[in-house]
C-alpha cells in the first residue's frame, strides 16, 4: 500500500490552475515532439511479458525475419492471455492455442527434454515461433507485408493468402491481423520518443473533476454508486469521456498503447504500480499522469481521489493510450 500524501502547496484553486497549465502544456509538448517520434522497436517493453516466459519470447521471436519478439508476444497474448492451461471450445490448447492436429504436425520439443507437450510453454512458445516461420515461408511470394501475410495464414490458412494475394477479405482474419499488429506496439520497447496522445487533455479534465470523491471498490462512477470510482474505474471513465474504451482492470489497461520511459512521461499517460516489477499481469494500481511527477488516482478504501506522487518504489511503468491500442484489446 503506497503512502498517501497531500501536496500542501496546492490550495483548491491552485490545484485547478496547476492542472489547467498541464493541460495546455500537453498540447505544447505534443507539438514539439511530433517530428521526433521514433519508429520500430528493439526487444520487449519492461515487464510486458511475464518474467517466466520473457527469455523464450525474446529468443524464439528472432527465429525468422517475418516475426520479432514483440509480435510473438502480441500473438500469444491474443491467443491465451499468457494462460498455459487455456483451452477453447474448438479444442485449441495451451499458451499458443494449438489445435491437436496442428500440434501433431508442427509441435516441437523446444526444451529438448524428449517430449512435445502442448501444455508446456517451453515447448509451445518455440512451436508457435517455428510454425509462424513455416507459414511465412509458405506465403513468402504473396504481395504485401510479410508479417501480416504470416498472421493471416495462421488464422485462415496459407492457401487463402496465396489465393487472394495477401490478407484475404475475411473479417475475422483482417481483425486478427489488425489486432496483433496493434498489440505489437504495446509489447515492444520503443526507440526514440512515443507519439503524444491527442485525447490526453480532456481525459485529465475528467479526472480532475473527480478530485475529492470517496474511493469505491469496483466503482464505475454510476449514479447508483454516487459517482464514485476505484483506480481503474477512474482511468477507464476518463478515457471513455473522449471516446476511447479501455478494459476494466488495470493490468489489461497496460496493453492499451506503447510505453514511454519515465523521463518521457506526458500528461494523460496512465501510470502503473505493482509488487512484482517483472510482470504486467501483476499490476494492481493505476493513475493518470498530470505532470511534475504527480498523478490523479483513486487510491484505496477510506481515501478520496487525489493528487499523488508517481515516483514510489512500486512504480511499474506507463502507457500512452491510443484509440487503436484500446480497440485492439476489445478483440482479445
Amino acid at each position: 500500500m503506497r503512502k498517501a500524501w497531500v501536496v500542501a502547496a496546492l490550495t483548491a484553486g491552485g490545484a485547478v490552475g496547476f492542472v489547467l497549465l498541464l493541460v495546455v502544456g500537453t498540447f505544447m509538448v505534443a507539438g514539439n515532439l511530433m517530428n521526433g517520434v521514433g519508429k520500430g522497436a528493439v526487444g520487449l517493453a519492461k515487464g510486458a511479458v511475464p518474467a517466466l516466459y520473457q527469455p523464450l519470447v525474446q529468443k524464439w521471436g528472432n527465429l525468422c525475419p517475418a516475426i520479432n519478439p514483440a509480435l510473438l508476444a502480441a500473438q500469444l497474448y491474443q491467443e491465451s492471455g499468457w494462460n498455459p492451461k487455456a483451452q477453447s471450445p474448438a479444442e485449441a490448447q495451451g499458451i499458443a492455442q494449438f489445435i491437436p492436429g496442428t500440434w501433431a504436425t508442427h509441435g516441437i520439443d523446444g526444451d529438448k527434454d524428449g517430449d512435445r507437450d502442448v501444455w508446456d510453454p517451453a515447448d509451445a512458445i518455440p512451436s508457435a515461433a517455428s510454425y509462424d516461420c513455416k507459414l511465412a515461408g509458405y506465403v513468402k511470394d504473396a504481395p504485401g507485408d510479410p508479417a501480416s501475410n504470416m498472421l493471416a495464414a495462421y488464422n485462415a490458412g496459407a492457401y487463402a493468402v496465396i489465393k487472394y494475394g495477401g490478407v484475404p477479405p475475411y473479417s475475422e482474419t483482417r481483425n486478427y491481423v489488425k489486432t496483433i499488429k496493434e498489440l505489437e506496439k504495446s509489447f515492444a520497447r520503443p526507440i526514440g520518443r512515443v507519439s503524444p496522445s491527442r485525447q490526453a487533455a480532456a481525459a485529465i479534465s475528467f479526472a480532475q473533476d473527480q478530485l475529492g470523491k470517496e474511493y469505491l471498490w469496483g466503482g464505475n462512477g454510476t449514479p447508483e454508486e454516487g459517482g464514485r470510482f476505484d483506480c481503474s474505474g477512474l482511468t477507464k471513465a476518463a478515457y471513455n469521456s473522449v471516446g476511447v474504451e479501455l478494459p476494466r482492470v488495470a493490468n489489461d489497461q497496460y496493453n492499451a498503447g506503447p510505453h514511454p520511459k519515465r523521463e518521457e512521461l506526458l500528461p494523460g499517460d496512465l501510470v502503473f504500480f505493482s509488487d512484482d516489477l517483472t510482470n504486467s499481469r501483476a499490476i494492481r494500481h493505476v493513475g493518470i499522469y498530470v505532470g511534475g511527477g504527480y498523478m490523479i488516482d483513486a487510491p484505496r478504501p477510506g481515501a478520496v481521489i487525489r493528487f499523488a506522487p508517481v515516483d514510489t518504489p512500486d512504480y511499474f511503468g506507463a502507457t500512452r493510450v491510443t484509440e487503436a491500442g484500446a480497440k485492439a484489446l476489445e478483440e482479445v
